[in-house]
């Protein structure tokens, strides 16, 4: 009796697949729908506070708010917890298949581990990306229009305001996919995410400008390089110190690629050359 060996998996199957495994957890709407609403009503207030207080600012602030406006439209703290939300959802996807026990049978069924953990990438990526164009967007949109209530909100179009959203959103896939990578390297939910809240939001804070090879370190960092982006009045702005060792819009870009596309690899390579 001859045995017919079963066609290999497409990549379209994969993809496929992948995307049926993480829309099925209720765990994933949840954490992306409970931490968009946070990070928009974050921004949110931020704008509110800058409404109510606008009546009782100097001259020199009020002369410049667009610079606060577009600072409003994605703040610090929304691109921490931003940080944080994304990284934990890229690396559960990872760790959690082996924390189950899942990525045996996985691994069985598709024996190409490459390619299946690519597809893994490309699905994470578009879902990231998707959730922080969201996030970016209605903040923007949002905390505008709380600003318009005194005349001072700013349009999509004015200089700088497309750079605060999309790197605003951008934040967010590379954030997932170094968080992936994270738990590609270690496999273990809980030090996935301290080493991975180590590396991506307590490193930028302790590396300093002081000498050049620290301020080329912290301007590698992709929590540094969102700040460098949205930083419209960079170097100039009289309310901030300018930077010892400045860096370039381009370069900010530049950060992002790379750890987007290192993290990808190293997920990828990573879960190749280890046995389960």
């Amino acid at each position: 009796m001859t045995t017919l060996a079963l066609p290999a998996a497409r990549f379209t199957d994969l993809v496929a697949a992948e995307w049926i495994k993480l829309r099925s957890l209720r765990s994933t709407y949840w954490a992306l729908g409970s931490s968009a609403v946070g990070l928009i009503a974050f921004n949110a207030n931020a704008a509110r506070a800058d409404y109510v207080n606008y009546p009782h600012y100097g001259a020199p602030i009020r002369d410049d708010f667009v610079y606060w406006a577009l600072r409003d439209a994605f703040t610090v703290g929304a691109a921490l917890m931003l940080v944080l939300a994304a990284a934990g959802i890229g690396a559960i996807t990872v760790v959690g298949e082996y924390a189950t026990g899942l990525v045996r049978t996985t691994f069985t069924a598709v024996p190409d581990r490459r390619a299946l953990m690519t597809a893994k990438v490309l699905v994470v990526t578009a879902v990231m990306t998707l959730y922080g164009a969201v996030v970016a967007g209605a903040s923007f949109a949002v905390t505008q229009a709380i600003l318009d209530g005194r005349g001072l909100g700013v349009g999509i179009g004015h200089p700088g305001a497309w750079r605060v959203v999309a790197a605003s959103a951008l934040l967010a896939p590379v954030s997932a996919l170094a968080g992936m990578a994270m738990g590609a390297l270690i496999r273990h939910s809980a030090t996935t995410m301290v080493l991975t809240t180590l590396l991506l939001l307590l490193l930028p804070s302790f590396v300093t400008e002081r000498y050049h090879w620290t301020a080329c370190l912290r301007n590698a960092l992709p929590y540094n390089a969102w700040e460098r982006l949205v930083d419209i009045g960079y170097g100039d702005h009289p309310f901030t110190l300018g930077p010892r060792y400045p860096t370039t819009v381009t370069g900010g870009w530049v950060v992002f690629a790379v750890w987007a596309g290192v993290s990808a690899v190293l997920a990828v390579v990573v879960v190749d050359r280890r046995d389960v």
